[in-house]
Order: C-alpha cells, then structure tokens, then sequence
C-alpha cells in the first residue's frame, strides 16, 4: 500500500473516531437537524428561552448611554438602551446562556468579543448576530451600498439583485453578522409611508420575484456555509398599507384580500426557503400581529409548512401592552406573543423571566419553547457558527467595496434609474455649459435609509459623476445653495437663476432624504411618513426659478417614495427619476445623462397626481374610476411599469399556441419585439392578464410575468410567456383557489399603460 495514501487513512480514521467520540452536538459529521435535538436534550429551562434573547450590541448601548437622553432613545427605533441593565453587566448574561443573538454589531471586533463570551457558556452555543443589511451592510462603514429595494425593483433584473445579495453576504460574514432583516416584501399602497423605498413596490407578483430573487442570493439553498447568511421574510402582513399613512398604524382588510394581495410575496419566500420571519408592527384586523395566532400558526406554519423561526420587531411584545392594550402587563403579553408563534424577541431583558414563569405554571409547554429553540440552533449549526463563530478582523476591509462589488452595485444603479420625460434634450451633447443645483446635488442622499455614514471616497455624487463623465469640451458650472432639503434658502433662488442664464442646459437635483444618521434632515425613511406626496419645502420654487430663466431644464428626483408634482410633468423638459441609486448612483447618473448608458429602468410604483388621489395602483378594481375628480385630472402622472429609452421599441402582435383551453391546460403566449431606434438599448417586456367576467370582482390589469432583455438597433427576438393555471386562477366566492371559464385578455407591452400594450383573448373551457 502506498505509504501517503495510508498515513491520509489513517489520519481520516483518527478524525472520524475523534468526531463521533463527541457528543452528538459538537459533532460536525451530522446533521444540523440531528444536533440541534441533541443539543436542546441538554439545556436547561433558562438557557433553551436564552436562546429566544436577542440584544442590541454592547457598544451600540454604550453610544445610547452616553449620547442621548432617555427621552431620545425612548422616542425613536433606532437607539437600544435598557434602564434598569447596564451595558458593563451583558457579558456575564452571555455567559450563562441567557442571550442567544444579537442586532447593532458593525465592528467585527465587537462580534468576535461576544462570541467569546458566548464560548464561556455552559454548553458553548455561539450567537447569531443581525444586521439590517437591506441594500448593502449599509450599517457597517466601508461596505458597498448597493441602490435601495425600490430601485432594484425599477431595473426588473432578477439576476442583478440576487447577485448584490450574494455579495452582501459575503460582506456581512466577514463583519461577523450571519442574519439580515430583509427583504421586505410588504406591498407598498401608500406613498405617504416612510418605508416605501425599503420595498420592491406595489405589485404582488414584481415584490414576489423581488424577494424571492433577495433570499436565493442571500442564502443559496441551505445556507450551509461562511460565505451564506439567512434572510428574513418582513413584515408579516400589510404593513405596507397603513390606514393613515402612518408606521404602526393599524390595517383593516379581508381575508380575500389577505389572500390575494398581501400573502403571496410571504407564501413564495416560504417556497424560496427563507428560514426567518419578522412580525409587522401593525395591527391586523383588531389584532395586533405580534399576538396573531392565525398568521404565524395557522397560516404560517400550518397552511404553509414554514420550518425556520419568527423575530418579533423591535419592542413590538412590550407594545402589546403599552400601545395596543391587549395585554394587561409584560407577562400576558409573552404570553400572546410565544402562544401566537413568535419565537425571538427583539429586543431586551424584558422576556426571559416572563416566559420561564409562563412555562413553570404551565400556561407555555415546553414543547412550545422547543418548537421555538430548534430552528434557532439548526440555523446556527448550518452556518457554521459551532465550528468557526470567530473572524478575521482584519480582513474584512478588503473584501468590503471590492471592484466586483462596486460593478454590480453600478450596473444596478444603471438598470433601476427611471427617464420619465425627455423632450428631446437628453442625452446631452459634449461642449455644452451645464448648470447644476439643488438640495441632493452633492450630498449622500442617493445611498437611502439603512445606511450610517459611508468614507466620502466611496460615495460618487450627482456632481461628482457628471464631471468625471463629461467630456473636456463641456463645462460644469455647480452652484451650491446648501445640502439640507428642510432649510433652503429662497433667496439664494436669484443668484442660482441668474447663473441658469448662462448655461446652455440646467439640471436641477431634488427630493427627499432618507439618511438614518441625519435625524434633522430626514424627509423620509423609517417612521418618517407625510402628508402630502409633492417636493419638500421650497424646492418646486427652485426648479421653477430656474426653468424661469429661459435654460431647457432637468430634474432630477432623489427620493423614496414617489413624488406628486405635476408641475414638473408640464414644464421641465427632462424628468428623471433616479429614485436612490446608491454609492456609485451619481457615476449611473452621469453616464445616462451624456448617453454613455441607455436608460432602461420601468416603475415598480404608480405616480399619482397628488395625495388626494391616492389609493392609486395600476391594478385597480373596474368600478375605481367610473366617477371623476371635480377640481383635478384623474389619471396618474406616471403609470407602473413606465420608463423611456433613448431608442424604440415596437411589438408584433402577440400570438397563442393554443386560443382554447381547459381550467387545468396550459398554452404560450409569443411576441416579436423590435428594438426600431438607431442604438442598442433594454426593454422590459411585461404581460398582464384580465378576467373578463368573474364571480368576484378581479382587477382591469394583473401583472403576470415580465423579461428584460437586450436589443441591438434593428435586433428583434422572439419572447414566449407560458400561461400555466397558475397564471388565470383566483379565489372564487367560496375562497377556492381555481380558474373560472370564461374569456381572458391577455396584454404585452412596455408598462401598464393601456396604450403601450398589445391584446389577444383567451378562452378557457369548462
């Protein structure tokens, strides 16, 4: 026998015999399964509800307690603090099992001390630490901050964002996270809300694809690995459509439309494999979804076969008592919580005694705390976290905001920049004299919510890429008039109009601000709602001045939730709808500007026309507009799916392999698209379909599939959409899923605009 070839045996053999001499749980040779029921055989009571423990981190409690007053940190959800626990005294609860996760850890340094602590304990079990990486680990300094969700949506391109996904897990691993809260795929109806640019839009099928493109990319399957991190499911339900606009706010709606709207995007996750969910702030229906026993054990878990674990939201038990007033204390509220299927609380000490108390007197079994703790260690052995929780510290600086990163994070910025109007101006030609301004020129509004400052080398503004991407022979005149939307100063107007005059074309950049660390400034983001939909303050009086001076105008929106002005559609002679496009947002920019890029993103949202028409979704019931508004135009200023290129794009009329079909067939719908213009470009072709006759009403329009693909000038290509079932059924009256015979419009076109759409008619037997 050759001597290497029986020294590696040998040394196999010693390493399997030494493997199974462990205890079940320490041995890496299992399953996570079979050491997770290992490992809970050998826990006590206190360290199996530990587990259940989430805390923000040491250090972020230690900024709390020294910069901010009670008050602040009482008032917001972004700060962690615990009156009656000193940060010094968390260590020694790490160490004896009562904590088993952790949330506000950006240094990997810090995750490193606390899985120290962790490997103190009794039975050694490491923490799984979390991190709102929404776009990017946009919490952690240096990291690549890919554009905001909304944006993503806007480019329709599945395999770019699962591919940002990939990369932020690989960011988040060398921080020493290994669990993101997102994506959220709540259903966003109501622009007034905060949160809107955290989401994938308005659509049930686009925020669907969306989420389940974010969760492949993030966990790859079984998201065994270093290099994989679990995704969360977010919020768990209708927290999108808040009853006044309001974060938190409650949510009346039916179960029909539960079912229809609000459940698929979740349903699909669950499909995907995410193994982690978040309840929704709200209340649903007159129950608060934290103590919703139907959505988490019922719907969730029952209907739907979910195995992973559900995090409340932040405080969200303690509110059952304190907001809602469902629970008469903290006790009953656990209570509620654990009973309804909530599995961690986020965050604080305020649970563990309650819910230990709660299985003592049997009110919780301890096979509830089981069901519970499982999924939780099971992650944690699948991540690896038994066999290697510590990092390298000091390499995670070169794996953050790598090259490759930054190219997915710029073509993503690309693809999801929106033209809404061009009155031939755009792309601009070299040698001209531009003028910029406004509030979101030159300032970091473009990376979104979610992200803490980012080193000013990483961030290339609107300014900033527009003079690395002119041409020599083209000038760029910047007026600064101050970075604040909140606090323009109109009377710098003038000046700024007067420089205008001498431009040849004047861009004018504004919006919102969504930055978590400017509390101040912020105009959007988390829990920061409005009351009406238009441009802040004075900065539709900037671009009126401006446009005032005689120079062809464009606008330039940086923002996160969509924007009612219709003056902008009237007179400004380019709209550009950039939404948040992230690090690299200004290069993207800069570049469709000059026509280095043809823009090629679609909405994932409608634009009304002002606040007072909202509910405005593209798909709509068919009695919503039978009436008409006295004092305004009904229609919205821009439909879902719109989006200008800088070529055009015609389609055939599409064809059915089959035009006659029975309830459980299925046929191919195929279209001829031609990209008609003189220079290559992106079209994202959208099909939506139409019941023509139900028994229950069903919307004009349903977005049932979409491809974005790439045309040379003059190219066609030959797209098939196969109508599945699947694609025509719906919830009957007696809330059975099935297709109803009849006739059906199928449409194909470039956005949900009746105009830009192609029509052919199904027909579906008995």
């Amino acid at each position: 026998m050759n001597k290497i070839f029986f020294a590696g045996l040998v040394c196999s053999c010693t390493a399997l015999t030494s493997a199974t001499s462990l205890a079940d749980y320490k041995n890496p040779l299992l399953s996570a399964e079979m050491r997770a029921e290992d490992l809970l055989t050998r826990m006590t009571l206190t360290e199996k509800v530990g587990q259940m423990c989430q805390y923000v981190g040491i250090e972020h409690i230690k900024k709390s307690e020294k910069y901010l007053t009670l008050e602040e940190m009482q008032s917001g959800d972004a700060h962690g603090m615990y009156p009656n626990l000193h940060s010094s005294k968390m260590p020694d609860l790490i160490r004896r099992g009562e904590i088993g996760s952790f949330l506000h850890v950006v240094d990997p340094k810090e995750a490193n001390q606390l899985q120290q602590y962790a490997s103190e304990s009794r039975m050694g079990i490491p923490l799984i630490i979390g991190i709102d990486a929404i776009h990017g680990n946009g919490l952690v300094n240096g990291s690549t901050i890919y554009p905001s969700p909304l944006t993503m949506a806007s480019s329709w391109n599945l395999d770019l964002v699962r591919q940002a996904n990939i990369e932020t897990a690989i960011e988040m691993r060398a921080n020493g996270a290994q669990w993101t809260f997102t994506p959220n795929i709540d259903i966003a109806r109501d622009p007034r809300w905060g949160r809107v640019g955290e989401t994938f839009g308005e659509d049930t099928f686009l925020v669907s694809e969306m989420g389940v493109a974010v969760i492949e990319g993030l966990q790859q399957g079984d998201f065994i690995g270093d290099q994989k991190v679990l995704a969360n499911a977010k919020h768990f339900v209708a927290g999108g459509e808040p009853i006044n606009g309001l974060n938190l706010s409650p949510m009346d709606v039916s179960l029909r439309s539960l079912k229809q709207d609000h459940f698929p995007p979740f349903k699909r996750a669950v499909d995907a494999g995410v193994f982690s969910f978040m309840a929704a702030h709200n209340e649903v229906n007159g129950v608060p979804a934290h103590a919703n026993r139907f959505l988490f054990t019922e719907v969730l878990r029952e209907d739907w076969g979910f195995e992973g674990f559900v995090v409340s939201d932040w405080m969200d038990i303690e509110r059952l008592n304190g907001l809602h007033r469902v629970a008469e204390n903290q006790t009953e509220a656990v209570y509620q919580a654990v009973d309804a299927g909530l599995d961690m609380h986020m965050h604080g000490p305020n649970f563990l005694k309650p819910l230990v108390n709660l299985v003592k007197q049997g009110r919780i079994s301890e096979a509830r705390i089981n069901a519970a703790v499982k999924p939780i260690l099971i992650a944690k052995f699948r991540l690896g976290l038994f066999e290697k929780a510590q990092v390298n510290a000091d390499a995670a600086s070169d794996i953050m905001f790598n090259a490759n990163h930054q190219q997915t994070a710029l073509e993503l910025a690309r693809q999801g920049i929106v033209l809404l109007k061009n009155d031939q101006l755009l792309p601009l030609a070299a040698g001209q004299k531009i003028f910029v301004t406004g509030p979101n020129a030159n300032n970091h509004t473009l990376m979104g919510d979610w992200v803490f400052k980012q080193p000013e080398e990483n961030i290339i503004t609107v300014v900033e890429g527009l003079k690395a991407v002119a041409k020599p022979s083209t000038s760029i005149d910047y007026f600064d008039l101050g970075e604040q939307i909140k606090t323009l100063d109109p009377k710098l107007f003038v000046e700024a109009a007067e420089r205008a005059k001498a431009a040849d074309v004047a861009i004018v950049v504004v919006g919102s601000n969504a930055l978590r660390y400017d509390r101040k400034g912020k105009t959007a983001g988390e829990n920061v709602a409005r009351s009406t939909i238009n441009l802040y303050g004075e900065q539709l009086a900037l671009v009126q001045a401006i446009h005032a001076s005689g120079t062809p105008t464009v606008v330039v929106l940086i923002n996160s939730r969509p924007l009612a002005e219709p003056w902008l559609v009237d007179n400004v002679d380019a709209l550009i709808e950039a939404w948040e496009p992230g690090a690299l947002g200004g290069q993207a920019l800069a570049e469709i500007i000059f026509g280095e890029v043809n823009p090629s993103g679609k909405l994932p949202i409608t634009i009304p026309r002002s606040v007072g028409h909202l509910q405005a979704i593209y798909n709509h019931k068919p009695s919503t507009y039978v009436r008409r508004y006295v004092d305004a135009p009904t229609k919205n200023l821009y439909e879902f799916g719109d989006g200008l290129s800088y070529t055009e794009f015609t389609y055939s009329r599409p064809t059915l392999s089959a035009s006659r079909i029975t309830e459980d067939e299925s046929t191919r719908l195929s279209v001829t698209v031609t990209n008609s213009g003189d220079r290559a470009g992106d079209e994202v072709v959208q099909l939506y379909i139409r019941d023509n006759v139900s028994r229950v009403t069903r919307p004009v329009k349903e977005l049932k599939g979409f491809q974005r693909i790439h045309l040379k000038a003059k190219q066609s290509q030959k797209i098939t959409f196969d109508i599945t079932p699947d694609t025509l059924a719906y919830y009957d009256l007696d809330m059975n899923w099935r297709v109803e015979p009849g006739t059906f419009t199928l449409m194909v076109g470039s956005s949900s605009r009746k105009s830009d759409l192609k029509k052919i008619t199904l027909k579906v037997k008995p």
